[in-house]
């Protein structure tokens, strides 16, 4: 329930008097922060109370809303002190609630039900505040961005489940603000890396839910440049299974909340633009997302360009533009987008080399040579650890699979059963 004089009815009261959806209202946030981006599910948290807005926030409300800072003070003054007063009982059983989700295990399993557990878990928990360790969360986080090194995407997950149910119950605790935004960033990182897992594995529902999780969490951590993240990966989901369209909406808003400073966020968000584009047949966008994912990758150094999933390393640029040039038909460039992602590609990056073969022979096809095409895709996916023989590498074979013809496609056919 609302403190009838806390912020939230405030708020609430002000924008519904003045006829505003909160999108416009959001729009007047964004006019008042000089044109800077902001999250209009901040809003919906103010208003429901279930957030507090804090102090770096108060003067923009009071612009915004013709309200005095002192207003907004002791509004959020009042929402505090109700919250105090609805008493132990209702926490402990909100928290029994909680941690009931929260012991279930995280699986592993084809289906994953422990894995949809622990994301609705937190979910749910976003909508609250908690306290963690912090510290040992954000060296988690590190760790597993790192990528598969080697290792399957099963084993992965593994590594994670201890992890994702310190989170669920970390996202249970009271913190402060400061803390609380830090950890709904690393929160953001690792739904992150699950939905990134599940894309790879094929289970393409689980890994667009994962990836709104990540979207929700990057918003309440204020944080842009992992809003763009988030979203520029979550377009490679129904770009690499066959909805260009969807994937090129989702790497548009990428582009947007990236802004134009070259950051890894922005040169992948450019980059899945630019594959996007190519598939829908937009030659000049795609032409024009190239140049600039070129222009970003250039200007990127340190963190940026590290080879983890959170980087951008001139390999995975070369991957990326290997897929855009033999969309648009430009084999030539395709193939030497392949030779320089394979000259920096380690030996241990099973997915990668894969995935470049099965572009080269897709190239192959192009070119009018459909017995190297299938003699290529065949052998790389006969190749495969059996852990990698289901969803992007498939993906991408069934792609080819579906333009070839004749003995040509029996024989891959034959393969892919």
């Amino acid at each position: 329930m609302l403190s009838r004089d806390g912020i939230g009815a405030l708020l609430r009261g002000i924008r519904e008097q003045a006829g505003r959806t909160r999108q416009e209202q959001a729009l007047l946030m964004e006019d008042a922060l000089g044109g800077g981006w902001f999250d209009p599910e901040n809003l919906k948290r103010w208003e429901s109370e279930r957030r507090l807005p804090t102090p770096v926030w108060h003067d923009p409300i009071a612009r915004v809303y013709g309200l005095t800072k002192g207003d907004v003070v002791r509004a959020v003054a009042a929402s505090r002190g109700h919250r105090r007063s609805q008493g132990k009982e209702d926490e402990d059983v909100n928290r029994r609630k909680f941690l009931g989700s929260a012991a279930v295990a995280v699986g592993v399993s084809t289906t994953l039900p422990g894995m949809a557990q622990a994301r609705e878990g937190i979910d749910d928990a976003l909508t609250g505040s908690g306290e963690g360790d912090l510290a040992y969360l954000e060296a988690a986080f590190e760790r597993h961005r790192g990528g598969y090194r080697g290792r399957s995407p099963h084993a992965v997950l593994t590594d994670m489940r201890a992890d994702l149910d310190l989170l669920r119950d970390a996202l249970g605790r009271p913190h402060p603000a400061k803390t609380r935004a830090d950890l709904a960033r690393i929160t953001a990182g690792i739904a992150g890396l699950v939905a990134i897992i599940q894309h790879d594995r094929g289970d393409q529902p689980d890994a667009a839910r994962w990836f709104t999780t990540a979207e929700k969490a990057a918003g309440e951590s204020g944080d842009r440049q992992m809003c763009a993240w988030v979203l520029a990966r979550h377009a490679m989901v129904p770009l690499n299974y066959g909805s260009p369209q969807a994937a090129a909406r989702l790497a548009g808003r990428a582009r947007r909340v990236a802004g134009r400073a070259p950051t890894a966020a922005a040169a992948l968000a450019a980059a899945v633009s630019a594959r996007s584009l190519a598939a829908i047949g937009d030659r000049d966008g795609a032409n024009k997302a190239v140049t600039d994912a070129r222009s970003l990758a250039e200007r990127l150094d340190g963190p940026d360009i590290a080879d983890t999933w959170f980087g951008y390393p001139l390999q995975k640029h070369h991957v990326h533009l290997s897929q855009a040039h033999m969309l648009l038909g430009d084999v030539a460039a395709a193939y030497a987008a392949q030779r320089s992602a394979l000259k920096l590609t380690g030996t241990p990056s099973v997915m990668s080399r894969a995935l470049l073969r099965m572009d080269t022979a897709l190239c192959l096809r192009v070119e009018g040579d459909p017995s190297a095409a299938a003699d290529m895709a065949v052998e790389t996916f006969e190749r495969l650890p059996t852990s990698y023989r289901t969803g992007l590498v498939r993906s991408r074979a069934e792609g080819l699979h579906h333009q070839l013809t004749g003995r040509h496609r029996d024989r891959l056919g034959e393969a892919l059963r």
